[in-house]
């Protein structure tokens, strides 16, 4: 059976689920690894925290060097993907033990790697369609990301109206700045943004109020009582089984 584990470290609050309790340890630890080597280097760059641009960076970090590489790629500062890079090196770190499921939630953005078929519940605010639909995701054959940016919901800055905007990949990392740089710009009229996703994208599913606004291959969606006490705090999806 698998095991279910909040975790906080300051602004980092993530939910982590797995088979072993080993393997959520291993999470804990690189998910506090992978702040801390966020927060020296914003010692040494300050403006990497606060830019809403893309950032050049110098520097021997791979999870910097990833946050900034995927924040050029969808023209957004590098902060944005930091949610999905943390829950990313952690999840790595698992994976090297052997782990075949874990799931880290990291306030709305997903890393995973799973054996099994998980569900992931839509949490989009007020809108008349949160809590009643899930994504059915499919055993993985490595990382996959599943990331969620909101205009509506949660303390993240957004200068878009969506209630959620998901985007699928297998980059987290990816994932995580396409989500904000989709939520900034997609309306229920204008699509123009999905038609310069950057390579590496499967799909995107964002809400707005009644409607919804699917593009590419997203997971088969199903009907489901999302609970909401398994959101975890600051986040969007609701990992977990869905009836």
């Amino acid at each position: 059976m698998s095991v279910r584990y909040h975790f906080e470290l300051h602004e980092t609050i993530a939910t982590i689920v797995a088979d072993r309790d080993e393997d959520i340890r291993i999470a804990c630890q690189g998910l506090a690894d992978a702040r801390h080597e966020v927060e020296r280097y914003i010692l040494v760059d300050p403006f990497f925290r606060t830019s809403f641009d893309p950032l050049a960076v110098t520097t021997t970090s791979p999870i910097i060097n990833r946050m900034a590489d995927a924040a050029e790629k969808a023209g957004v500062g590098p902060m944005a993907a930091v949610a999905g890079a943390v829950a990313t090196f952690a999840l790595q770190n698992v994976i090297t033990q052997g782990c075949k499921f874990c799931l880290i939630d990291n306030g709305g953005d997903i890393a995973l790697v799973t054996d099994r078929e998980v569900t992931i519940g839509l949490f989009a605010g007020e809108s008349p369609l949160s809590g009643k639909y899930a994504f059915l995701v499919r055993p993985t054959s490595g990382i996959y990301g599943i990331c969620t940016s909101s205009a509506t919901v949660g303390p993240s800055i957004s200068l878009g109206v969506a209630d959620s905007v998901t985007v699928f990949s297998p980059d987290p990392i990816l994932a995580d700045a396409v989500a904000t740089a989709v939520c900034n710009e997609l309306t229920p009229e204008d699509h123009r943004c999905l038609e310069r996703l950057p390579v590496g994208i499967d799909g995107v599913f964002a809400v707005f109020g009644d409607k919804s606004v699917i593009w590419g291959e997203i997971p088969k969606i199903i009907l489901a009582t999302v609970d909401e006490s398994l959101i975890t705090a600051g986040g969007i999806t609701s990992p977990g089984d869905h009836r």
